[in-house]
């Protein structure tokens, strides 16, 4: 069927291809220019809103879809989010993993009971600061290694644990038992708070603009009970306890949060200011090596291979966190709750510090997931109605493209800059395109695809400069990263670029129905 469909495609897209054959000296949109002085010289001679690899010919096309087909595998799910495939899905319920391993529930009982506390964040209102805690409860089964090493094998396509080195398979090992557990209904928590020490100080490498306060000490009983999947989410009135009013100082507060009964349960809580400026970073290939639009790498450097940084990105972040005056970070990712573990992890070692959103396990289902980054977005926007933000993450995401433009028009003056890495410019595995049609009626200063970290470096975005003037953002709102340097839009691609809608428009359905398909 597939094979079908691929070759009505090609016909459809055969004066397509004889169409852009001889409009290649046309100039492709986001060409980086010299017209304008550099503010930081980048070392990318690619254009920031192109593709890496030029496909010209019928034979790449055919070629280009069936990689992307195979390239998923007979082992990865079919659900995909806008081509993109979505390995963090369908994990067990608690339910499920208690009934494979055999275990009733006296010996479930018997296991000690965990705490995930995820590093929230404070608002300041009438009644005083109002703090964020949100993280599950669950319990952690024995699982022999051989169990493990079986159940790693799902999420590794290509490879297995036995052929991991040593340290891999450990890795895949503790990211596999961090997904196979028993969630705990209807448990309450208790926290208790003391001021946090400074960034350097706590050993967190990229710093962090927030100071210890004078304090803040006090115990906290979350009020409502955990709920189905063993989640909490809310926020709880907090004494001031001499901690500074948050209409009254500029200053960020760290408290560090201790889970009652769990030494595992700790985190570091930031009491944000009713104005200032901060950022909401995503994290898979912006921040970190993820290539999740490849699934055997994605999968690879998920769950085996150590969280390694993008380039130079921590310097980028540390710079900001010295240099922006309190400066909020705030790290959204779509990653289940099981695994944020490891990615705050690798914040901490590698960034600034700063609270975190995940996915909760209440999001389960494929609608759900498309929907929990605008979610996120809108409890953090609607939290901190005055203050302005910062959106950085990458064009593979389809939810992103959507999303972070749609903030500009939903919350008027709050977004202060977007930049958006394009993955398809740097990583051939990155075929899947883009759509930027989200960005037609937003000002061209408010946001830069860009295609190095060094492209955001000297760029004063306190005080609202968030485009590097030699890297053209000649976006053509539709959609981009196409064969042959293709864009569906009215950017300024050349007269030929609206002629060949209709038949980029089948590309993209085509091949997203027929990964859908598998």
């Amino acid at each position: 069927m597939i094979s079908t469909t691929l070759s009505i495609l090609l016909l459809v897209l055969l004066p397509l291809v004889n169409a852009t054959a001889v409009r290649r000296s046309i100039p492709r949109p986001g060409q980086i220019g010299q017209e304008r002085p550099l503010i930081t010289p980048s070392p990318a001679s690619w254009d920031p809103t192109k593709t890496y690899k030029k496909r010209g010919v019928i034979s790449d096309l055919a070629g280009d879809v069936n990689s992307i087909l195979s390239g998923l595998g007979s082992d990865i799910p079919s659900y995909v989010a806008s081509g993109v495939p979505n390995f963090f899905q369908g994990f067990p319920t608690g339910a499920d993993v208690q009934s494979s391993l055999g275990l009733n529930d006296s010996q479930v009982k018997a296991l000690p009971t965990q705490v995930l506390n995820i590093p929230g964040y404070a608002n300041w209102t009438d009644q005083g600061w109002n703090l964020r805690f949100h993280g599950n409860v669950f319990k952690q089964p024995n699982i022999t290694e051989q169990k493990l090493d079986d159940l790693a094998n799902v999420f590794l396509v290509g490879t297995s644990v036995e052929d991991l080195p040593p340290s891999q398979a450990s890795q895949a090992r503790n990211l596999t038992a961090e997904i196979f557990i028993i969630q705990q209904s209807n448990q309450n928590v208790t926290f208790n708070l003391e001021p946090a020490p400074t960034a350097g100080a706590s050993g967190e490498q990229g710093g962090g603009g927030a100071v210890t306060p004078k304090g803040g000490s006090q115990q906290i009983k979350y009020p409502i009970p955990t709920d189905a999947e063993g989640d909490f989410d809310g926020f709880v009135q907090i004494n001031e306890n001499g901690l500074e009013a948050g209409n009254s100082t500029i200053e960020i507060q760290r408290l560090n949060v201790y889970t009652e009964g769990d030494v595992d349960g700790n985190a570091t809580s930031y009491l944000i200011p009713t104005t200032g400026l901060g950022i909401i970073s995503d994290i898979d290939d912006i921040l970190r090596v993820t290539q999740i639009y490849e699934p055997s790498l994605g999968l690879l450097n998920t769950f085996a291979k150590p969280f390694t940084p993008w380039m130079n990105m921590p310097d980028i972040y540390a710079n900001w966190s010295r240099t922006i005056p309190n400066f909020w970070f705030h790290y959204l990712t779509t990653t289940p709750e099981q695994v944020t573990r490891n990615y705050m992890d690798f914040i901490y070692k590698n960034y600034p510090g700063g609270s975190f959103d995940d996915r909760p396990l209440n999001f389960s289902d494929v609608s759900a997931t498309l929907s929990i980054r605008k979610f996120l977005l809108d409890k953090v926007f609607q939290t901190f109605p005055q203050r302005k933000f910062v959106l950085i993450a990458d064009t593979s995401n389809s939810d992103v493209m959507r999303d972070y433009p749609a903030m500009v028009t939903d919350y008027p003056g709050q977004v202060q800059c977007i930049f958006l890495r394009n993955t398809t410019n740097t990583d051939p595995g990155d075929k899947f395109p883009y759509d930027t049609s989200g960005f037609k009626n937003i000002s061209t200063s408010m946001y830069m695809f860009f295609v190095v970290p060094d492209d955001l470096t000297n760029l004063d975005i306190a005080n609202g400069q968030c485009v590097n003037s030699t890297i053209i953002q000649n976006l053509t709102f539709g959609y981009q990263g196409l064969p042959d340097g293709v864009n569906l839009g009215s950017g300024k691609k050349g007269s030929g670029t609206l002629l060949a809608a209709s038949s980029t428009w089948v590309f993209a359905a085509v091949v997203g129905a027929a990964v859908w398909a598998l």
